[in-house]
């Protein structure tokens, strides 16, 4: 493939919305070639006549976050008149809400950074989780700012996916007798960590469910409740060792769970 997309983001505000937007659309494309054209704060119709000029020049592709209705115009009669390719990614939902509501735009630059800030931050954490679920890597306690262990089916997973939906970096560590907790634990800040438990039956049946959903014999040691037990006991004799809070999820559900953690370490929810 050897045609260079030249591909433009040109914004009146800081322009990442248009930039996160390109290249999620560019992703699906990870052989092509492109070169990236980024002009942002232009707020004049001389600036904007010569970027479009030389955009049209190179047949490239146009994303544009541009707040100011005269500035949009303009943009819209360049690309009618030359037939140069640009999508406004927030005019025409501008329009749309004016239209319904009957009330006049701000029109201000970068009124809408905020929202999308937020909205970035929440991918952010939630990437956070994935990345580091499951004990999967250690190395990134000292960037999470809570950290859930508790042996299988206490429900750490979930749990952190719900957190970092709220804008929060989770790490969970699986618990299990025969391999020693990673030594990061011990190590960092105890005030993050926070214990999980559950009753024993109620994990039983939970292990026993998804070992029958593995195609498996639902009798196997993991889930006897001799198994279960001897795992809670290690948990809790792991959780008086790093003097952490200790949260019983019987009956509870992930957001009753989710909000019993942020109050115990005194943080608001971020983003509803």
């Amino acid at each position: 493939m050897s045609k260079i997309l030249h591909y433009y983001i040109l914004s009146d505000s800081v322009g990442d919305t248009a930039l996160k937007v390109a290249r999620s659309a560019l992703a699906q494309f990870p052989e092509a070639r492109t070169k990236l054209h980024r002009h942002n704060f232009v707020n004049d119709t001389d600036a904007l006549n010569d970027i479009l000029q030389e955009a049209a020049a190179l047949d490239g592709l146009v994303f544009i976050t541009i707040a100011d209705n005269q500035l949009a115009k303009y943009v819209e009669r360049f690309c009618i008149e030359t037939g140069l390719i640009c999508y406004n990614l927030i005019q025409p939902f501008v329009l749309e809400i004016q239209r319904r509501l009957e009330v006049e735009p701000s029109e201000i630059a970068g009124a809408q950074h905020e929202l999308s800030d937020a909205y970035f931050k929440r991918i952010e954490a939630i990437e956070f989780c994935i990345q580091y679920d499951d004990g999967r890597d250690p190395s990134g306690m000292d960037e999470a700012e809570i950290i859930i262990i508790g042996i299988s089916r206490t429900g750490k997973t979930p749990l952190s996916m719900y957190l970092g939906t709220l804008g929060y970096k989770v790490l969970n560590i699986p618990l299990i007798p025969e391999n020693e907790p990673p030594v990061e634990l011990f190590k960092t800040d105890k005030k993050k960590i926070i214990g999980l438990t559950n009753d024993p039956y109620t994990i039983n049946r939970l292990r026993e469910t998804r070992m029958i959903e593995y195609g498996m014999d639902s009798g196997t040691r993991y889930a006897s409740i001799k198994r279960v037990e001897e795992e809670l006991n290690f948990a809790d004799e792991l959780y008086r060792q790093l003097d952490c809070p200790v949260i019983n999820v019987v009956d509870r559900s992930i957001e009753e769970s989710a909000t019993i953690i942020l109050d115990i370490m005194n943080m608001p929810v971020r983003y509803n």
